[in-house]
């Protein structure tokens, strides 16, 4: 029988643990690269929102296609392998987006994208629990949330560096002709960032590989894995497992369905596409970087959405604050009405005022990826295994969502129309929150590392 090596400390930790918390930052970094692409490969290749939108789902339809066998993959090889693995993968999907912008083809986009965040969903899985274990046991909290700082970070660099490659010259407003340079130039842009991106993915391989034997022995061995169908199976008895992979499913579609149209809502002439407000906004406005035309073009539109998930950074100091004076659920609950409030807005008022509104939708996100999952883990009948794997299934909402969302907006014109899918999402999580405030707690240990997102 196998035992887990007693946490290490000193210099080798440290160092250990500084390795594997470059990780966080590079998939954050590289999943919020989405949003602009998703404005990108809308004008190069003359999309429609939903075509657009199917981007995002190829990314994230990698959770629900990869999340039990990345399991099962730990399992079976451990951390470090694990890791390795995935970055092999990532690498992998970055060259076939090589290929898609040298040869233009969306159908290849996709494919990267789907090989890309199946390398990203096995690196979660994998460097979570180490984030959690390379250290004192009673400072774990503290690694998670330091480590998912720098996630978040990423994703906040992620989208105004995606945007300044992504989308120079590029506009998708009814009447506007992508002339041939500037699609050249955006499929430039997108090769270059891909090749920087596996560039730097072939020097973390190569560092991690080397600090191997550091990261390999304070790592944790792992339970024998269940298969698919016996998790699957477990999870969907539990009546609090499927509310909860529910409410992950929402949350993740509505976040990742607002983050994606973000740039082509707020380049809207019903927002800011005719406006300087935005401008005169300090940090907003130095971000944007003004090119001294009237209105927000594309490009200046894609370098706001990093205040959106910045907001998400910054809801995450606040809230967990937050949560250590008030109950997670009816935290949540707040947060969540809060978010349909502000979707009714934009929905039913529109204008200038929509645009900042929208934006700091991401700071009532902040809290609810890991209140929903451990209010589900704390009331669910099924073993923490299953249920987590079901949780982390449940991300696949990010692929199901945005092409809904991309549908109404096409169906209406209206990007701000397409708020109402949203909205709906927020109202079911609101409900959610409110049952989790009145159900039985079954357990109260401390979660797993798995509620990282």
């Amino acid at each position: 029988m196998s035992t887990r090596p007693a946490p290490q400390t000193g210099a080798n930790t440290t160092a250990a643990f500084a390795t594997v918390t470059t990780l966080f930052f590079a998939w954050g970094f590289i999943t919020s690269l989405i949003d602009p692409l998703v404005a990108a490969v809308k004008g190069i290749f003359s999309l429609t929102d939903l075509q657009a939108q199917l981007s995002a789902s190829a990314f994230f339809i990698a959770y629900g296609v990869m999340s039990f066998p990345a399991a099962s993959l730990l399992s079976r090889r451990k951390s470090v392998p694990t890791v390795l693995i995935a970055l092999v993968l990532m690498i992998a999907g970055c060259l076939i987006m090589l290929g898609a912008a040298n040869a233009a083809v969306y159908s290849l986009v996709l494919l990267g994208l789907f090989v890309l965040a199946s390398g990203i969903t096995i690196l979660q899985v994998a460097a979570n629990p180490l984030a959690a274990v390379l250290g004192a046991p009673e400072k774990s909290h503290f690694r998670l949330t330091f480590s998912q700082a720098f996630n978040s970070l990423g994703t906040f660099l992620g989208p105004w560096i995606g945007a300044t490659l992504f989308l120079k010259g590029v506009e998708v407003k009814e009447g506007t002709v992508i002339t041939e340079a500037v699609r050249q130039t955006a499929l430039g842009g997108i090769d270059r960032a891909f090749f920087w991106i596996a560039g730097l993915l072939v020097l973390l391989l190569l560092f991690f590989f080397t600090m191997r034997k550091l990261v390999a022995a304070a790592a944790p061995d792992s339970a024998a894995p269940k298969g698919f169908g016996a998790a699957i199976s477990e999870a969907l008895a539990s009546r609090w497992a499927v509310l909860g992979g529910l409410g992950i499913f929402l949350y993740v579609g509505a976040e990742v369905a607002i983050g994606t149209q973000m740039a082509l809502f707020l380049n809207s002439d019903a927002i800011w596409g005719q406006s300087d407000a935005a401008f005169g906004v300090p940090l907003l406005g130095l971000a944007m970087g003004s090119d001294g035309v009237p209105g927000v073009s594309l490009l200046e539109a894609g370098k706001a959405v990093s205040f959106y998930w910045g907001g998400a950074m910054v809801g995450r100091i606040i809230g967990s604050a937050l949560l250590t004076r008030f109950p997670a659920a009816r935290l949540m609950a707040v947060f969540a009405a809060v978010n349909v409030g502000i979707a009714s807005y934009v929905l039913l008022v529109g204008g200038v005022g929509a645009g900042f509104a929208a934006l700091s939708m991401g700071l009532f996100n902040s809290i609810m990826f890991p209140v929903i999952f451990t209010l589900t883990l704390e009331r669910s009948t099924a073993s923490q295994e299953a249920t987590s794997g079901f949780l982390c299934f449940s991300i696949v909402g990010g692929a199901a969502i945005p092409p809904l969302t991309g549908l109404v907006s096409g169906a209406t014109g209206s990007y701000a129309t397409a708020f109402i899918v949203p909205a709906a999402c927020y109202a079911a999580l609101v409900v959610f929150a409110l049952a989790a405030a009145r159900a039985k707690v079954r357990s109260t240990g401390e979660p797993p590392a798995s509620t990282i997102h």
